[in-house]
C-alpha cells in the first residue's frame, strides 16, 4: 500500500500530500495518525521553516470516507469507543496543526467537504483553486459542527457567514470562498500548488522563525484573551526579542542589504490549543 501521507523536503520547505486520489483523499483515522506525525518531524526538524499541505490529484480531501459513515450508522465503533470518523486511532485534536510552531499553508487544489473543510481550516494560511468546491456539508449528513469548526470558522469570517455556511452546508467556490475570508487567495488550479510554495519559500527565506512560531502562538492565544493581558503578554515578548541573535541578524541584513541568516527553529508542538 503506498503512503497515504506523502512527505517531501526541499528549500526548507516540506509538502505534506494527502494520498488517496482514488477517493478525493476521503478521510480515514489512519490519515489523521500519518499527518500529525508527519507535522510532529516537521517541528522538530531544522530544515523545515514552513509546512504545505495539499491532495493528490483532483481534490484536497471530500470529507470522511462514506464506508466510515454507513459503518457508524450501523452501530459500529472504533476501537477505542470513538464514533467521531477521523479522530479513533489517534488522542491529538484535530485542532493539533494550530500547536505546530512553523507555519502550516493549505494548497487546496480541489473537493474540500466536510471533515476536508476543517482540516483546511485549521491551517494557518490557505490558497485556493477559484474552481474548488467547499463544502461544510454536516447539517445535509444530520450532524453538528464538528472537531472545532465552531470555534475557528466564526473568527475566520463572523458568526453570521459561518452560519451560512454550516447551516446550509451549501456549495461555494474558491472565489466566494476568498470572497468571505475562508481562504487567502483563490487562483487558476494548475498554480495552487506553486504559488503556496512560493509563499512558503519567501518565508523560509525572509523570516525570522523564532518570530513566527512566537506570532502564531500569540495570534491563536490572543483569540480568547482580553487586550490588556495580550498586550502585556506582547510587550514581554518584545522585549525577549530585542535581546536575541535574530533582532541583530535582521537590522544587519536590512543595513547591508542583503538576506537574512536566521537560526532555525525545532522543538515539541506547542501546548494544545482549543
Amino acid at each position: 500500500m503506498s503512503e497515504i501521507v506523502l512527505f517531501e523536503v526541499a528549500d526548507d520547505v516540506a509538502v505534506l500530500t494527502f494520498n488517496r486520489p482514488d477517493r478525493l483523499n476521503a478521510w480515514i483515522p489512519e490519515m489523521q495518525t500519518r499527518y500529525f506525525d508527519l507535522l510532529e518531524e516537521c517541528a522538530s526538524r531544522a530544515d523545515v521553516r514552513a509546512i504545505v499541505v495539499t491532495g493528490a490529484g483532483r481534490g484536497f480531501c471530500a470529507g470522511a470516507d462514506m464506508q466510515a459513515l454507513q459503518d457508524l450508522t450501523s452501530g459500529e465503533r472504533s476501537s477505542n469507543g470513538s464514533a467521531a470518523p477521523g479522530a479513533g486511532h489517534d488522542p491529538r485534536p484535530v485542532t493539533f496543526p494550530l500547536t505546530i510552531p512553523k507555519p502550516v499553508i493549505a494548497a487546496i487544489n480541489g473537493a474540500c467537504a466536510g471533515l476536508g473543510f476543517v482540516y483546511a481550516v485549521m491551517c494557518d494560511l490557505r490558497f485556493a483553486a477559484a474552481e474548488a468546491k467547499f463544502t461544510t456539508a454536516f447539517a445535509r449528513r444530520g450532524l453538528v459542527a464538528e472537531h472545532g469548526i465552531s470555534w475557528m470558522l466564526p473568527r475566520l469570517i463572523g458568526p453570521s457567514r459561518a452560519l451560512d455556511l454550516l447551516l446550509s452546508g451549501r456549495v461555494i467556490l474558491g472565489t466566494e470562498a476568498a470572497e468571505l475570508g475562508v481562504v487567502n487567495q483563490a487562483l487558476a488550479g494548475e498554480r495552487v500548488l506553486e504559488e503556496a510554495l512560493t509563499y512558503a519559500r519567501m518565508l523560509a527565506a525572509e523570516s525570522s522563525p523564532a518570530s513566527m512560531a512566537r506570532m502564531k502562538q500569540q495570534v491563536y492565544a490572543d483569540l480568547e484573551r482580553p487586550l490588556p493581558e495580550s498586550l502585556e503578554a506582547a510587550n514581554q515578548l518584545m522585549a525577549e526579542s530585542f535581546t536575541g541573535p535574530d533582532f541583530g541578524e535582521g537590522v544587519r541584513s536590512f543595513v547591508e542589504r542583503r538576506p537574512p541568516k536566521f537560526e532555525p527553529v525545532s522543538g515539541a508542538p506547542a501546548g494544545a490549543t482549543s
